[in-house]
This record gives structure tokens, C-alpha cells and sequence, in this order.
């Protein structure tokens, strides 16, 4: 086989899993680390051409993060495309195994079972309400149908605007601390909210600095993302 991936978490997914099946995958997949493939560009505006200059045998994207004209684009030139949709922890247990067995990955592999058993351990602490912004300036949070609502959800913590009709909608400041949540949870990714750059916004909050990785990457990464979001979160509520 021969793989192209648009999806940072998948490329990661599938170079653990079989490696030297990837043959190019785009600038933002960083993981794991010193993957040596060809870069084909970001996941907003891959490279169509390079892509089918490596003639893959399928390319892998996800509805969200990939463009729907861009993956058109990939099909007219004659590639198969595997779309995901993951915006449940168990959706994207599913395409996981979805996409392994695509790529000629006959083995479930170990890192996947541990995910599903690290899960199915969880056992949240309370039962606690959060905002969950991804970006400033504008500020947007998390709304309703996301993968990482999920994995929140699990944990004990409600996000605030998990039933809002956007998935991701842009709220003003003022009506995020009015919303007057038991935290306010920061990932690094998209935005990169540091100790220095967002709990600033929410003096009268406590903040829950976590990884975007474990949040909303569906990979390796979730075999231990309980552990390390549940650390983050008990650390903000101390």
C-alpha cells in the first residue's frame, strides 16, 4: 500500500501502525516524530498535484479538517479517497478501525485496544461546567457534535455550549464569563493558549491548561489522553 494522509492524527495513527506504509502526508503532521515522507502542503490547501505524483493506492481525510473541493480535486485525478467523520469518542473508534483495515492493516494494533480500555476505565471525578475556547480574536468555543465535547463529557465536564447550534461559534467575551462556568478548559491547538496568553481573560475562573493532542487528536495519543486531561483538570480545580 501506498498512503497519503491529510489528517495529522491519522498520520500518526498509521505510521505507528504499519510503517513505510506512508508515502506523503501534509506540513502540520508532526507526529510521530521524524517522519520522513513528502510534504503535500497544509490540510486546508493540500497540493493536488504532488499528491498524485505519488500515486497513492488511497488517500486518507477527514470531513472536517479537509476541504470538500480539494478532495474532489483528488477523486477527478483518478485516487481513492477514505473520508472520516469522527465526532464521538466511539465514532472514532469505528473509523479508526475503518481506516487501519484500509490501509492493509490486518493486526488491530496494541496502542488502539489500550485507547478503548483506557476509556471504558474512566471514572469522572464530579461533575463540572466549562468553556472550551479554541481561538481569540475573535474568541470561538466549543459547541455542539465535537469529538473533544465528547471526551469532556466523560470526564464529568459539561461544556456550557455543547447544545448550541453551531459546532464551533464565536461568543464575545463578556458573555463567556457571564456564562459563569466552573472552568474554563485552554487547549494548545488551534489557538495556543499558554499560562501567559488566555487565563488572563477569565480572572474569576479557574483555568485548565490542557494538550490539544489529547483533546481532540483520535490516535495513539488516545491511550493515555484520560490520564493527562484528567491531571490537567484536577490541577485548575485544586
Amino acid at each position: 500500500m501506498r498512503v497519503v494522509s491529510l489528517v495529522p492524527s491519522l498520520t500518526e495513527a498509521v505510521a505507528v501502525s504499519a510503517p513505510g506504509v506512508l508515502v506523503g502526508a501534509t506540513d502540520w503532521c508532526d507526529r510521530p516524530a521524524g517522519l520522513d515522507v513528502v510534504r503535500i502542503g497544509g490540510t486546508k490547501n493540500p497540493d493536488v498535484a504532488a499528491v498524485t505524483a505519488l500515486a497513492p493506492d488511497l488517500v486518507l481525510a477527514n470531513e472536517e479538517e479537509n476541504r470538500a473541493p480539494d478532495l474532489d480535486a483528488l477523486r477527478e485525478a483518478g485516487l481513492t479517497v477514505l473520508v472520516t467523520e469522527i465526532r464521538t469518542l466511539d465514532q472514532g473508534l469505528r473509523e479508526l478501525d475503518r481506516v487501519l483495515a484500509a490501509c492493509g492493516i490486518r493486526a488491530r494494533p496494541r496502542w488502539l485496544d489500550e485507547a478503548e480500555a483506557a476509556w471504558r476505565a474512566v471514572t469522572p471525578d464530579g461533575a463540572y461546567t466549562a468553556v472550551v475556547p479554541i481561538w481569540r480574536r475573535p474568541w470561538m468555543v466549543l459547541g455542539s457534535d465535537t469529538f473533544a465535547g465528547d471526551l469532556l463529557a466523560r470526564l464529568g465536564v459539561r461544556n456550557l455550549y455543547g447544545d448550541h447550534p453551531e459546532r464551533y461559534p464565536r461568543v464575545p467575551l463578556d458573555e463567556l464569563r457571564a456564562a459563569a462556568p466552573d472552568l474554563v478548559v485552554l487547549p494548545d491547538e488551534p489557538y495556543r493558549f499558554t499560562r501567559d496568553d488566555g487565563p488572563e481573560a477569565f480572572p474569576e475562573t479557574a483555568a485548565a491548561l490542557v494538550d490539544g493532542r489529547m483533546l481532540t487528536w483520535y490516535g495513539p495519543s488516545l491511550a493515555e489522553a484520560p490520564r493527562a486531561l484528567s491531571r490537567a483538570l484536577r490541577a485548575a480545580l485544586r
